[in-house]
């Protein structure tokens, strides 16, 4: 009965753009008439009193009037909104910079901390990191924690910060310094206070970069196992881990030669027979994804999933269910203005290697920056929530209910 058409909506105004109209032509409005005639004559022949008959047509062509009133004023009729997301929000309306990248989200005792880089631009040395805290059901405003102030004669821009909450222990906070993603460094601070301060940050032994986008994983005897990776000499993964807090480190070799499949920014799950699996972002078009029977000690073959990757950040967690989840990009990278950073979307996996895209976050072809960079948790209410780069001016937060997003 009705036609979907785009409605056009100003740049500035997200909660516009891209709402879904529907337009009644004279055709669908006699369709419509004719469907409330004859539910008039269907409840005719129920058994109903002729007040509780009369009730209805008056339920039904007052529907019918308030749709074409609406259709007249306004010319279309606003799409219900979904109801997948329990919660859709901007972490913060302003902040002192234009520009922000990279979000990081993890659950302390106390509720969610948030952290980002802002700056006026990627690589230019005033981006700094910036952490905001959940409290009482709102964002406090963003607030910065680390700089690269101190290391070089220029200060330096800061990149990739990495929440992680361990289990009995301090709130991590993992970032990099440097000019550019082939030559920093990794950087770590604490917070025993959840969020609210923070330790002189440290730098870690050379060698180790700490994870470079996404969170570890705490495994069962209490190592942190990170997922790391260079873009030196081709793009390179490899894991590192830490049995004291991130005091002392090993790390194993690349796992890949970076040219064959150049890949970066890995996600690490655990899978239902024991083994673990990291996923991530290439240069090959495709997600990628490799495996480890020894607690990631070492590792197998680098191979290609079915999922596109636009060069482009995922991350990806293991619901308690056993599922996996993974957040990214489903599409290619092409000519287009937002490098095929739209539209964002949410995968599931019972196995790890057979995936289905189940949910669309975002999905504007117009958006010049895109949706990128997802981070994504589940907490001990098991819900999901995941963080975003949403056109490269503000971080979005999405909560989900896992259970709604299908088997």
């Amino acid at each position: 009965m009705f036609s979907a058409m785009r409605s056009p909506s100003p740049r500035p105004s997200p909660a516009g753009r891209g709402r879904t109209c529907f337009r009644l032509s004279k055709y669908h409005a006699a369709g419509f008439a004719s469907a409330v005639s004859k539910d008039t004559e269907t409840h005719r022949s129920c058994p109903l009193s002729q007040r509780e008959r009369v009730r209805v047509r008056e339920k039904l062509t007052h529907g019918l009037i308030t749709l074409l009133l609406a259709i007249v004023i306004t010319g279309c009729a606003t799409a219900p909104p979904k109801t997948t997301a329990l919660k859709s929000e901007f972490i913060y309306e302003t902040a002192p910079f234009p520009s922000c990248h990279a979000s990081t989200i993890a659950e302390t005792k106390s509720g969610l901390v948030v952290a980002w880089f802002g700056g006026t631009a990627e690589r230019n040395p005033d981006v700094c990191i910036y952490v905001s805290r959940n409290e009482a059901g709102k964002w406090t405003a963003p607030v910065a924690v680390a700089d690269g102030v101190g290391f070089a004669t220029n200060r330096l821009p800061t990149w990739n910060p990495v929440l992680f909450q361990p289990t009995n222990s301090p709130l991590m906070l993992f970032y990099k310094v440097g000019p550019s993603p082939a030559t920093w460094w990794g950087m770590m601070t604490t917070s025993t206070d959840d969020g609210r301060t923070w330790s002189k940050p440290t730098r870690l032994p050379d060698g180790i970069l700490g994870p470079i986008k996404n969170k570890p994983v705490q495994l069962a005897n209490g190592d942190i196992l990170c997922g790391s990776s260079t873009e030196g000499d081709g793009w390179k993964v490899h894991f590192e881990r830490t049995s004291d807090l991130g005091k002392t480190w090993v790390a194993t070799p690349p796992v890949n030669d970076g040219k064959t499949i150049g890949a970066i920014q890995p996600s690490i799950l655990f899978l239902k027979d024991g083994s673990l699996q990291a996923v991530g972002r290439t240069r090959n078009g495709k997600v990628f994804q490799i495996k480890s029977r020894d607690d990631g000690k070492a590792w197998g073959e680098v191979s290609l999933t079915d999922l596109p990757n636009p060069d482009s950040g995922t991350d990806a967690v293991t619901l308690r269910d056993g599922r996996q989840l993974l957040v990214y990009n489903h599409n290619l990278r092409t000519g287009s203005h937002n490098k095929g950073r739209s539209p964002l979307n949410v995968a599931l996996s019972d196995d790890g290697k057979n995936w289905r895209m189940v949910l669309t976050l975002e999905n504007d072809p117009d958006a010049p920056n895109g949706f990128a960079y997802p981070a994504v948790i589940q907490t001990r209410d098991g819900l999901v929530h995941i963080t975003y780069t949403w056109e490269r001016k503000r971080i979005k937060h999405v909560v989900l209910d896992p259970a709604r997003l299908g088997n």
